[in-house]
C-alpha cells in the first residue's frame, strides 16, 4: 500500500496522540471504515425496500400516540 508522506505524517502525529502505533492506529481505521461501508449498504437496501413496498398507514398507525411528546 503507498500512502502520500503527508498522510503518513498525520496518522503518526495521531497514532502518537493516541498512544498506539501507526499498525493499530491504520487497522482501526480499516475496520471503522468497513463498518461504515456495511451500514450504508444495509440503510440503502432499506430505502430500497421501502421504496419497492412502502409502509401503509394501518402499519404505521399504532405508533401515532407513542410520538407525541405531550406539550400539544
Amino acid at each position: 500500500m503507498t500512502l502520500e508522506d503527508e498522510l503518513v505524517k498525520s496518522v503518526d502525529q495521531a497514532a502518537k496522540k493516541l498512544h498506539t502505533t501507526r499498525s493499530a492506529f491504520a487497522r482501526s481505521a480499516l475496520k471503522e471504515a468497513l463498518r461504515n461501508l456495511k451500514i450504508k449498504q444495509l440503510e440503502h437496501q432499506h430505502r430500497q425496500g421501502y421504496q419497492a413496498h412502502p409502509a401503509t398507514r394501518e402499519e404505521v398507525g399504532v405508533w401515532e400516540k407513542e410520538q407525541a411528546w405531550g406539550d400539544e
